[in-house]
């Protein structure tokens, strides 16, 4: 499976050290297999950091990976219910790591999605 990064700073090894807290689906590394997601995504960098290029780094993942043993994988099929509250969990986390998953799949929380979450938190909807 190819999957993208897209970036605003070319860089030869992964450093998690380097991940920022609070996003979806925690502290890490993100993938795409989307290329104009990476694209966007690295554009997107350049323009709130003020520097450097747009770059997508290419990754070949070997699919077995997803269905071995060896890696605790956490897959959403979808937007739901579950996959909110993990979201919010995440970006509700101070830094913290509150998951134990090596690799967690499932669709990113856009701005409208972000707008709604919002909105939960609010007390104004419910995550149905």
């Amino acid at each position: 499976m190819k999957l993208y990064h897209g970036t605003n700073i070319d860089f030869p090894k992964i450093d998690l050290s380097k991940c920022s807290p609070n996003k979806d689906f925690g502290k890490g590394f993100y993938l795409t297999s989307l290329y104009q997601q990476a694209v966007s995504m690295s554009i997107r960098r350049c323009e709130l950091e003020r520097k450097g290029t747009p770059i997508v780094q290419v990754y070949e993942i070997n699919d077995d990976i997803l269905t071995s043993n060896i890696l605790k994988v956490k897959s959403f099929k979808g937007v739901s219910k579950e996959w909110a509250e993990f979201i919010l969990m995440n970006r509700n986390s101070n830094g913290r790591n509150l998951h134990n998953y090596d690799i967690v799949i499932g669709p990113v929380a856009d701005d409208g999605v972000v707008y709604k979450l919002n909105l939960y938190i609010q007390h104004l909807i419910s995550l149905e």
